[in-house]
């Protein structure tokens, strides 16, 4: 490995190489990821800053590592080249979760080697991974600094995915920004309808959302654009796309030709019903919640049953809400209003929950072992190489 640890860790705690409170946001504006920097213009650093001079790019995001290999075309030079033309970097990783520690010490090398901002490409491999998410996690944030902007860059359709450890990503600790990859036309979509069941099923987890577009699969310039006039309409402070070295010339054109507003155009409110019978990993996430408003003995397992119920109607009647029993767009107001209880997850194992209980380990949530709904963004690319 090419950088000290406890140099890092210095290093985040001086705050060297992170970006003050009062730098700029490398995540607003208009962003546009690498993955592959020698099919990006060629490799040629002076061509990717002229185009990214031409079509308005604020921000370029390459990939930094995958899995436990550092990739060496994010590096020192490469990024102080981007900086000289006032152009943000960002690194991002695609992490799989077999080998915690060392991913996030790669993310950590990215942050060494001057990236602005740290995105996390977390997607089937984590699903399940409770406790490995929590030691990527606090791993990563004892390297950077706790103030460093780390963004999860997912699947945006939560509820297709109930085992997906979300509730840490986005949790305490977490990523301060969320990505997810609204790629409608992989998906097979609308551009309506990703915008809006994106922004149902991930404002619960209250991080402001930057919505991440697609431009590979030659998508119709009049989509790329109603993309960008509906993010305005959702109040999104920033959308960045995948990916260079995919995007054919009409699609360039059109992140970048003005667009106004749609006339009458509405942006879906509220947040996603949670009721009996939901599972998954927005009730750990309401049931974390539930446990700091004071409910200590509810347990966290991502089963909406009964004990949930009645838990939910007793919060509702607290908080002098209708008493439904039921968590709707009012409810989880008030619920976010409370911190997060803090969980430390346990592997799945074979000890006896009370051996887990005096270690202070929560057993994964039972929702940790179901299968997805189906991945929906599975044709973009960004595991290991294209070619």
């Amino acid at each position: 490995m090419r950088f000290s640890l406890l140099a890092v860790a210095i290093a985040a705690l001086l705050g060297i190489g992170a970006p003050s409170a009062e730098a700029a946001n490398p995540l607003q504006g208009r962003g546009m990821w690498i993955w592959e920097v020698p099919y990006s213009s060629g490799g040629n650093v002076d061509a990717i800053i002229s185009a990214a001079h031409q079509y308005g790019i604020s921000t370029v995001y390459v990939k930094s590592s995958d899995g436990t290999s550092m990739w060496s075309q994010f590096n020192p030079s490469f990024v102080q080249a981007l900086h000289g033309a006032g152009i943000h970097v960002c690194a991002w990783q695609y992490v799989y979760g077999d080998h915690p520690v060392t991913e996030a010490q790669l993310g950590a090398q990215a942050v060494h080697d001057g990236a602005d901002c740290l995105m996390i490409d977390a997607e089937v491999e984590y699903q399940g991974k409770y406790a490995q998410a929590q030691t990527y996690m606090s791993t990563l944030r004892n390297l950077v600094g706790y103030s460093y902007p780390l963004a999860l860059a997912g699947f945006p359709y939560v509820d297709y995915h109930p085992s997906f450890p979300y509730s840490v990503f986005l949790g305490r600790g977490g990523a301060q920004y969320n990505a997810p990859q609204m790629y409608w036309r992989d998906i097979g979509v609308s551009v309506d309808t990703v915008f809006a069941h994106t922004y149902l099923f991930n404002r619960p987890y209250a991080r402001p959302i930057y919505p991440l577009g697609e431009v590979y699969d030659n998508p119709p310039p009049v989509q790329v654009k109603r993309f960008r006039e509906i993010s305005k309409a959702y109040g999104a402070p920033g959308v960045s796309w995948w990916d260079w070295q995919e995007a054919p010339l009409r699609a360039w054109r059109a992140i970048s030709q003005p667009v106004g507003t749609i006339p009458s155009y509405a942006p879906v409110a509220g947040m996603a019903t949670l009721g009996p019978g939901a599972l998954g990993d927005l009730v750990v996430w309401a049931q974390e919640h539930l446990r700091s408003a004071g409910y200590k003995t509810l347990a966290i397992d991502g089963s909406f049953g009964p004990k949930t119920r009645w838990t939910v109607s007793n919060f509702q009647l607290e908080e002098k809400l209708p008493v439904t029993g039921i968590i709707d767009s009012t409810t989880w107001s008030a619920l976010l209003r409370w911190p997060p209880a803090y969980v430390r997850w346990a592997k799945p194992t074979t000890r006896v929950s009370a051996d887990l209980a005096s270690a202070g380990l929560t057993p994964p949530p039972k929702s940790a072992s179901l299968p997805m709904v189906r991945d929906e963004i599975a044709g973009a690319g960004g595991r290991g190489q294209s070619h």
